[in-house]
């Protein structure tokens, strides 16, 4: 591999990791960010599970829940994007009423699963209630749902940079392999 192309590895994991030690340190524009960029990803998921809904609703009978999730998944993900600054301040508390009716959502749809005869509807089931309850501390805990959330990220960047390092020092380890089984290679050529 060329060398300039093994050095984007390396920028790129420098990178991530000043960027989450970043967003670890500053937490309340960490979440500024993360606004938008939730919004992002909300607005996709949304008109995913509202595709998925609309088009298994003939084989899942209690589907309006799943269409119902990609609706206000819909929603949720335009208002992050067009109101970044108060969703930044109301972030957490958001964050926490969304895994409440995600939980919810996932259990009320583990009983599809178990009509449906998937052996699995339990662990469906109860991580719905995991999550649910996770929401309700989240509500009650706001500001530490906030640095949490910040702390997350910046973490979630850190490990992205370590593990492009990592693979920047595995591709130069391969190299040199390689290296040395072609000289290997051309010396019994040669001999």
């Amino acid at each position: 591999m060329k060398k300039n192309t093994k050095i984007w590895l390396v920028i790129t994991g420098v990178l991530f990791v000043v960027l989450g030690v970043v967003c670890i340190c500053n937490p309340a524009e960490t979440l500024f960010s993360m606004a938008w960029l939730i919004g992002c990803f909300t607005l996709f998921a949304g008109i995913s599970k509202l595709v998925f809904g609309l088009r298994t609703q003939n084989f899942l009978p209690n589907n309006g829940t799943r269409v119902l999730m990609g609706v206000i998944d819909i929603i949720f993900g335009l208002f992050f994007l067009a109101n970044s600054i108060f969703v930044a301040a109301s972030l957490p508390y958001m964050f926490a009423f969304w895994i409440v009716f995600e939980g919810i959502s996932q259990f009320i749809s583990a009983f599809d699963y178990k009509k449906m005869g998937f052996p699995g509807w339990w662990g469906v089931m109860l991580f719905g209630i995991a999550g649910a309850v996770l929401g309700f501390f989240a509500l009650k805990y706001p500001e530490a749902t906030g640095k949490t959330l910040s702390t997350l990220f910046g973490c979630g960047l850190v490990l992205m940079g370590i593990a492009h390092l990592i693979g920047f020092f595995g591709i130069r380890k391969l190299e040199k392999r390689v290296g040395e089984v072609e000289n290997a290679v051309r010396e019994a050529i040669e001999s």
